[in-house]
């Protein structure tokens, strides 16, 4: 695996950062990713996969919803849940679309108390399948709400990532397809290519940063599970390796070859991992509508199989790569974070400065020009006297 990240470069990337994910399943599982990561080198095992509205998580909480509330597979379904250490503050909200009176409260709270560092949200195919027969209108309106709302409020240093849907499978089952829905399976994968070019259109022309995940897996196929929806454990730490990549380039700082772990064990364990989930007690759980290729392979393999996707122009970027417009800091020659306790380490050993970083031609993501911003430690503010409608912690 090419873009391998580990424990340590997480840690010291998010240092002192609060970190919000919102969006369905898939982006709960990137919110559960990224907190493994944060703590230990391990992938997510098949039944933290699976898991919803669990009480703990890998020492994160359930604050709202879940199985504090009644568990469904309603567009009324709320998960709200967050993972804190002395350092890192990362929330997950579950939500079923992108501008709802849900969402208005999820703002608002943004809008009254913390501000977030790094916004990472996809919101698709629920909004799509769940809601009106005739989506289009109806998801470009609220997808301009949404990033109107979020641009009014969150401050320029706030990163926001919109994360592409990923494809689906040509036959799906999932808890959003409901009895009364199914009929809609077959042509949802060609209807996620046309709402991605609208979220992506959109998010670009608010200014905000597009990570294109349907290329990025377009030839990765067999990382899909077998309900033609959700992505296997090394499949998400490829999306995390994406998002702290994009995150470094977009702070100014660059992820440097020496800090990543020794690649043998990193293959080792994913080879074990391989091993594990085909075996026959998890084989149903993956998908035979894959590519041909090794199992941990995420070369892109441009020549794509004959009895599948026949319209190949299908799977190219909804937002054509652009050449990122980074703002290089002369002042500051290495990105150093505040050292407190177990995170003393020296940085310089971590990060380079960007200055003679030159970007690869071509990026699958838009990435916008960056403000600098001072490293601060945000636990410290008093609780206000008013909690947030979502009782958080701080």
């Amino acid at each position: 695996m090419k873009e391998t990240v580990n424990h340590q470069q997480a840690r010291l990337l998010l240092h002192n950062k609060f970190v919000v994910v919102l969006g369905d399943s898939i982006q709960r599982s990137v919110y559960k990713d990224l907190v493994v990561l944060l703590q230990k080198d391990r992938y997510l095992t098949l039944r933290q996969l699976k898991s919803k509205g669990e009480m703990s998580f890998e020492l994160d909480c359930l604050v709202e919803g879940g199985c504090l509330d009644r568990m469904n597979n309603g567009t009324a379904y709320t998960e709200v849940r967050q993972y804190q250490s002395d350092h890192h503050l990362i929330r997950f909200y579950f939500v079923t679309r992108i501008f709802s009176r849900y969402m208005q409260s999820i703002i608002e709270d943004f809008r009254q108390g913390l501000k977030p560092d790094v916004v990472i949200v996809n919101s698709c195919v629920w909004d799509i399948s769940r809601y009106n027969p005739k989506w289009v209108d109806d998801y470009k309106a609220n997808l301009k709400r949404f990033f109107g709302e979020l641009k009014s409020f969150l401050p320029e240093e706030t990163l926001f990532v919109w994360n592409l849907t990923m494809p689906l499978g040509e036959r799906i089952k999932g808890g959003f397809l409901v009895p009364e829905i199914e009929h809609k399976a077959p042509q949802l994968r060609y209807d996620v290519i046309e709402a991605n070019f609208y979220g992506g259109t959109l998010a670009d022309n608010y200014e905000m940063d597009v990570l294109d995940l349907h290329f990025q897996f377009r030839f990765s196929l067999q990382h899909r599970t077998k309900d033609g929806v959700h992505w296997n454990a090394i499949a998400h730490r490829r999306i995390t390796a994406l998002l702290l990549r994009h995150i470094a380039q977009a702070w100014g700082v660059m992820l440097t070859a020496d800090e990543v772990p020794d690649q043998k064990s990193i293959y080792d364990c994913s080879t074990k991992f391989a091993a594990a989930v085909t075996s026959d007690s998890f084989r149903e759980e993956f998908t035979s509508d894959s590519l041909s290729g090794a199992f941990l392979s995420f070369e892109d393999k441009r020549e794509p199989m004959p009895h599948r996707h026949e319209n190949a122009e299908n799977f190219r970027p909804a937002v054509q790569p652009q050449q990122p417009r980074l703002r290089r800091r002369p002042q500051q020659k290495y990105y150093v974070p505040p050292r407190h306790g177990v995170d003393n380490v020296p940085p310089s050993s971590h990060f380079e400065p960007y200055e003679d970083y030159h970007q690869p031609p071509n990026h699958q993501f838009v990435m916008r020009n960056r403000h600098s911003r001072r490293h601060y430690a945000p636990y410290t503010h008093h609780k206000p006297d008013h909690p947030p409608a979502h009782g958080y912690h701080y």
